[in-house]
């Protein structure tokens, strides 16, 4: 099992690949995250939004994703339904859909 250590690393890198992607420079809100038995579940949004709290920097499609605490794997999460509803189905085993 990883270590909370770990798992916020692995999540900084996951933060910097979708900056390289997008060319927006993103913040995680550690504040929001959630800690399950299996892993954490982040959010992130625009550095801008967070500092001037403008709707204009706010980013659409910034699902939140989970960082397993056993094997390190990202699952992102999709933004169409709730989050609960992605925790629940994850939880289930159908999410990710293979």
């Amino acid at each position: 099992m990883l270590t909370q250590k770990q798992i916020v690393e692995i999540a900084k890198n996951h933060i910097k690949e979708l900056e390289k992607k997008t060319k927006i420079e993103l913040v995680i809100g550690y504040e929001e995250t959630i800690i399950k038995p299996y892993g954490n579940i982040y959010f992130y949004t625009s550095k801008k939004f967070v500092k001037t709290g403008d709707f204009k920097y706010a980013i659409a499609g910034n699902a939140p994703f989970l960082i397993e605490n056993q094997t390190g794997n990202v699952i992102s999460f999709g933004t169409a339904e709730s989050d609960e509803y992605y925790i629940n189905e994850y939880e289930a085993g159908r999410w990710p859909i293979k």
